[in-house]
């Protein structure tokens, strides 16, 4: 059974395995593809009341702090699965985890999914993996990682808000 952490997801090719505090992002791939994020396994990351994550159109990213707390109730390294696909403006892997970083920062970057990370008080150690994707639509592989998540926790992962 997949668990989702570091060694499955580099079985199944993802690079990198970053911390956020240390992440060159010139390092990331400009293809298309999907990305993870992983916290460490014997620990369960503190929820902060309020997201630091930038105001995007205005809107304030933070989610009830019991909310999250609940969601992190699972085992799973994984805490987040995006994608960047090709399509409009060209969001490849670096652009896509570059925006994904800027509103982690605090700024007003369009990049709502995934917001719960930045409320996570050590989210700076949280690790990114990347996988490139060629052969097929990013959008198709992501769908398909979190389809599996599901099947192996009954849960989306804890930053994944929809499907």
């Amino acid at each position: 059974m997949a668990d989702f952490d570091e060694n499955d997801l580099k079985n199944r090719g993802f690079l990198g395995f970053k911390q956020f505090r240390e992440l060159d992002l010139l390092e990331v791939p400009t293809a298309p593809g999907v990305y993870a994020v992983l916290r460490d396994r014997d620990r369960i990351p503190h929820v902060l009341d309020t997201c630091v994550g930038g105001w995007f159109k205005g809107k304030n990213p933070t989610v009830d702090r019991h909310t999250l707390t609940a969601k992190l109730a699972h085992s799973a390294e994984t805490l987040y699965i995006g994608k960047a696909d090709k399509g409009s403006g060209n969001r490849g892997l670096r652009k896509r985890i570059t925006e994904f970083v800027r509103f982690g920062n605090g700024e007003p970057v369009g990049h709502w999914g995934g917001r719960c990370i930045w409320q996570l008080a050590d989210s700076q150690d949280l690790r990114i993996a990347w996988l490139p994707v060629l052969d097929r639509l990013a959008s198709e592989m992501e769908t398909e990682l979190i389809d599996q998540f599901v099947r192996t926790y009954t849960s989306l992962p804890f930053a994944n808000l929809r499907r």
